[in-house]
């Protein structure tokens, strides 16, 4: 059996450089990993792009797995705060356009680096214990069920823990294959979240509410 790569950092930044420092070598690996691809980013390549000696790398980083672990933790950090935001600015109207709130902000969220995006998807391993992203992924759950047992009465299902399983696994898939195939195609954003909007609440609400929805 293959033995685990450790993917936890060494140690954690409390200080304000030490917490600068983490941030370069983290945008650093998304420019390694953009520019020459996960099979030949280097922790020599990325302390390099991020102005510091290998050895600084090492005293937060055990390997390349673990730069590319927390900058994955990183990513859906931002895209979880851009749903929240979304949620809370339309948590008192109506459910379309909570969830059309919702689609947006994670196309959004996912269009901002679409190469980078790409390589997470097709590069990147399943790399040991991703303990912060699988926490992520609970909080996501968590946070739009809270909101779906507010409008309970508005949707037809009666289990909401599969209706939250299915609305967020839909909106990351679909979001997922947009991105790859389409990374340049900005122009059919509207139109992408009008479509996914519109599956998802006619499975959310009844037909007849699902109907309005343009």
């Amino acid at each position: 059996m293959a033995r685990a790569i450790p993917t936890i950092p060494r140690k954690s930044a409390s200080q304000e450089r030490s917490r600068a420092t983490v941030e370069a070598l983290l945008d650093a690996t998304a420019r390694v990993l953009t520019r020459v691809g996960y099979d030949r980013a280097s922790t020599n390549r990325i302390a390099v792009t991020a102005g510091v000696s290998v050895g600084s790398l090492y005293q937060y980083f055990p390997n390349k797995e673990a730069l590319v672990a927390a900058l994955v933790a990183r990513h859906n950090r931002e895209i979880l705060q851009l749903v929240r935001d979304a949620l809370e600015e339309v948590a008192s109207l109506d459910l379309p356009t909570a969830v059309r709130a919702m689609v947006a902000a994670a196309l959004d969220a996912h269009l901002v680096d679409p190469t980078l995006h790409r390589i997470f998807a097709e590069q990147v391993p399943r790399m040991g214990q991703l303990a912060e992203i699988e926490a992520l992924e609970r909080e996501t759950f968590q946070l739009v069920r809270t909101y779906l047992e507010k409008r309970r009465r508005e949707i037809s299902t009666k289990d909401l823990d599969a209706a939250t399983s299915i609305l967020v696994t839909t909106v990351e898939a679909l979001t997922h294959q947009f991105v790859i195939n389409k990374p340049d195609a900005h122009g059919d954003r509207d139109r992408f979240i009008d479509e996914v909007t519109r599956l998802l609440v006619g499975y959310l609400m009844p037909r007849r509410t699902a109907k309005r929805v343009k």
